[in-house]
């Protein structure tokens, strides 16, 4: 298991987790709504030392909430990110991505994908991750994938149809299964806490959506992470 630091509380929180328990991991880093005046990457350039550290984030954009000016927001957001994709960069770990755009309104995805072509450019091969919790447009799908990045899908694609086509499109090779647990739990269990186990009804969608085998989405995505987060 691997738990996502979205702040620097939890992002402490979560290596504390995988110092206490074995087979668990953890990010460093800052949900962009959490972004305030204290923040320092410096903060996060000591805890990203940690042994058991396997990934930068989550980090990214959010546009969903606008709690003030919109164009401040997302100049702040970019900055921020920005720092964030150069701390992976320094230290060779994985991003996880967190992008959610405005309702019926910016993209967040067209603004992360051109800030992360630009740093793919001058670091190709050193440049990675996983776009957490994918809810994009199958083009913005294929522009990730084409900078080599996985996506993440969830119980979102149990209960919505919308993404049947992103899912059929990924290869499978640049897929990884997770919950986003407490929340999105997967059918046949909305309404309840989401845990991880909930992965099992993600992997099954897939198995249905690409007409294969449960086992074989099950390994595949498992060496995926695996291969991602050098684990």
């Amino acid at each position: 298991m691997i738990a996502a630091g979205a702040s620097l509380e939890t992002s402490k929180q979560a290596i504390e987790l995988a110092n206490k328990y074995d087979k668990v991991w953890a990010t460093v880093g800052l949900h962009p709504d959490e972004i305030n005046s204290e923040f320092r990457i410096t903060d996060y350039e000591l805890l990203i030392k940690e042994s058991k550290v396997v990934a930068v984030g989550e980090v990214g954009l959010d546009y969903y909430k606008k709690e003030q000016s919109f164009d401040e927001l997302r100049v702040k957001q970019k900055e921020v990110f920005s720092q964030f994709i150069d701390l992976a960069l320094e230290t060779g770990k994985p991003l996880v991505l967190h992008c959610r755009s405005e309702e019926n309104g910016q993209s967040a995805h067209e603004d992360a994908i051109e800030i992360l072509s630009k740093s793919y450019v001058l670091n190709p091969k050193s440049l990675g991750g996983v776009v957490h919790s994918f809810t994009g447009t199958l083009d913005e799908a294929k522009k990730y994938l084409n900078l080599g990045f996985c996506l993440g899908l969830n119980g979102i694609i149990t209960f919505t149809d919308q993404y049947d086509e992103v899912v059929r499109y990924t290869p499978l090779e640049q897929i990884l299964l997770e919950t986003d647990a407490p929340w999105l739990t997967p059918v046949p269990n909305r309404g309840k806490r989401n845990e991880p186990f909930g992965v099992i009804e993600v992997a099954k969608k897939i198995a249905t959506l690409k007409n294969i085998s449960f086992d074989e989405v099950a390994q595949e995505t498992f060496a995926n992470t695996q291969n991602l987060f050098k684990i």
